[in-house]
């Protein structure tokens, strides 16, 4: 079953919110539809695309891809309007990269923000398959004076504050778009697109938060001045209190974040050795330390499995001998090749972005 917005179908919200229930997610609103995955189900080398975490302002699209259209202009030499057909003949390629959230870890900010009060799962790593970003760009031949790519997608609906009708839109510089490795995807995972993912085509932007991977892409503009429609300029920035003033960033790359994966807070395990997983990522440089505390002791240096791609998240482990039964805390850090390492209480800001707690995990040792 469908609705509508405007002349636009759109998805069952009722039927979405249990589509994801079904695969595990952790249901955090139903209409638009948001939902998280706990972490222990984010222990593979990619996200299920059924178990990956949906994020979404209105309601979803249902999309004909034999009638979309992809409209690339404004500041370029050779207007396009693209179907999906002629958007593949620019080659396929694929990428594996992680997609977080920028309000991953928003409830843990103390004062309370507001906005959906995402724990540690609204993350996910997948192959993603699609055309170059630059390819696109070349062939639309990017003019003089370029500054900014705004990135509109077909989902639309009021935000707060007004009844106006917007589409959600994003803008990259023209070197992000071109050089970031950004791909305007067709297919998750070696499959389509579902359509809480973004069916035909959206933009996956590595190195990112997922803000900047526009789903249901529809237009690509060219821009010679900065954008500042509502998700660039309003939200979606942080926001911090200074020397009584409030300084304001957009949100970019994501930071340094570990997450334990097994065991889960309140697994009950044997009084014997046991590993403890996880995995780790970075907008800003490659993981290169993990560090793990086990029930209050120092941190000790987990071991990084395997070497992931340039934009996939890193594997690690850590075996350890406990001490006594009881309640044992767990707790992991990460620092990436920036120097990043994750604070015990990152600075709070008013949106209540960019949450990299620590992540703990409560298990009892019978």
């Amino acid at each position: 079953m469908a609705g509508s917005a405007g002349l636009m179908s759109t998805a069952d919200p009722r039927q979405a919110w249990q589509e994801a229930l079904r695969a595990g997610l952790a249901g955090l609103s139903q209409d638009p539809l948001n939902c998280e995955v706990p972490p222990a189900l984010l222990d593979g080398e990619v996200t299920p695309t059924s178990r990956f975490f949906r994020r979404n302002h209105f309601a979803i699209p249902l999309l004909d891809a034999s009638t979309w259209r992809l409209e690339v202009g404004g500041l370029v030499r050779r207007p396009m309007i693209l179907g999906l057909d002629e958007l593949k003949r620019f080659g396929p390629v694929s990428t594996v990269a992680v997609l977080e959230c920028a309000g991953n870890g928003r409830s843990s900010y103390v004062p309370a923000v507001q906005g959906e009060q995402w724990g540690h799962g609204a993350v996910g790593n997948a192959s993603w398959t699609g055309v170059r970003m630059a390819d696109v760009l070349d062939a639309a031949g990017v003019q003089r004076g370029a500054a900014e790519v705004v990135f509109r997608g077909a989902d639309q609906g009021p935000v707060s504050g007004s009844t106006e009708t917007i589409a959600f839109e994003r803008s990259l510089s023209v070197a992000d778009a071109r050089y970031s490795g950004a791909l305007l995807a067709f297919a998750m995972n070696d499959e389509p697109l579902p359509a809480c993912h973004g069916y035909p085509v959206r933009l996956v932007v590595p190195g990112k938060y997922a803000v900047a991977s526009v789903k249901w892409l529809t237009d690509i503009t060219v821009t010679s001045s900065r954008f500042d429609g509502f998700f660039q300029a309003e939200h979606y920035v942080f926001e911090w209190p200074r020397a009584g003033a409030v300084v304001r960033q957009p949100v970019a790359d994501p930071r340094v974040r570990a997450l334990i994966t097994a065991p889960a807070t309140g697994d009950r395990l044997p009084h014997a050795a046991f590993q403890i997983r996880g995995v780790a990522w970075s907008g800003a440089a490659p993981v290169t330390l993990v560090e793990v505390s086990v029930a209050g002791s120092q941190w000790q240096p987990a071991t990084l499995v395997g070497k992931p791609g340039p934009h996939g998240w890193q594997h690690w482990e850590l075996p350890v001998q406990p001490a006594s039964p009881g309640e044992v805390i767990i707790r992991a850090r990460a620092t990436d090749g920036a120097g990043r390492t994750q604070q015990t209480q990152p600075e709070w800001n008013r949106l209540g972005y960019g949450g990299n707690f620590i992540h703990v995990v409560s298990v009892l040792l019978r």
